[in-house]
């Protein structure tokens, strides 16, 4: 499929989604989303691919939106910031946070705005060094939106979340490692070959019981200890069923490699 937004490749079982305005900082338009879409649908439907890599082209992950693209309206004519929010990344940010596989965020620059928040709706986020997040709404006087006011107070605390929403202050890569919310930084230079290495450990990993891990640590986030313990108690009973399961105990008793099917 051809993307006008977007760049879309997949091979070793890692799909790679690259948001492609440079020139506009891969700010979101409704275009993208509909590319997002459309790639998001190719991924899960291929079954060759078990890790998905989202990251942007250029010096920059995303600006967020296009604030230059013309606003939705009521039916009144009066503006309907919320309505954009509805069509588009309310729907994106809820697909990534439950998608079927494995998501990684590379931040090879920086995420601002409802990117940063796209972004924090992924698995893991990586960074390039130079890259940061920052929750800019409250500079043109917005509330963070795209999951920022949900995604952040669970990271990083309420205080610290209210802290980065109000200053709209941008957090660099090592501050990012620092507080829970990037799991590595590497040196520009090398953040490419070193996303896809990380990504292609992912994918030859067990990747039906990486879906498992994925949904018992959401429920976590609303489940009693004894509630959460019966969710364990019936993923480890799935997992146990599996072939990859089987591999991984062959393997460690042949001294070997698994060599896992993510089935």
């Amino acid at each position: 499929m051809q993307y006008a937004t977007i760049r879309y490749g997949a091979a070793d079982g890692v799909a790679t989604i690259t948001l492609a305005r440079p020139d506009k900082l891969n700010a979101f338009t409704a275009a993208m989303h509909a590319d997002l879409r459309a790639a998001l649908d190719a991924v899960e439907a291929d079954d060759g691919v078990r890790c998905l890599v989202l990251t942007g082209e250029g010096r920059a992950f995303s600006s967020g939106q296009d604030l230059t693209e013309e606003r939705l309206t009521n039916p009144d004519g009066t503006v309907d910031v919320g309505g954009r929010l509805e069509r588009d990344y309310n729907p994106l940010v809820q697909r990534l946070y439950a998608f079927p596989k494995v998501t990684i965020a590379a931040l090879n620059g920086p995420a601002v705005g409802a990117a940063a928040n796209i972004a924090l709706a992924c698995d893991i986020l990586l960074a390039a060094r130079s890259a940061y997040l920052q929750e800019a709404f409250a500079r043109i006087a917005l509330v963070p939106d795209a999951g920022g006011t949900w995604f952040l107070p669970r990271i990083v605390g309420q205080k610290r979340a209210l802290a980065l929403m109000l200053t709209a202050d941008p957090v660099s890569a090592e501050d990012l490692e620092r507080m829970g919310i990037v799991y590595k930084v590497f040196d520009d230079g090398a953040f490419a070959a070193e996303v896809l290495a990380f990504a292609k450990r992912l994918a030859a990993g067990p990747t039906a019981t990486y879906r498992l891990i994925k949904e018992a640590a959401r429920a976590s986030l609303h489940n009693d200890l004894p509630t959460q313990l019966a969710v364990e108690r019936d993923a480890q009973r799935k997992a146990g069923t599996s072939r990859d399961f089987h591999e991984g105990v062959a393997a460690f008793k042949e001294k070997r490699p698994p060599r896992f099917e993510g089935r």
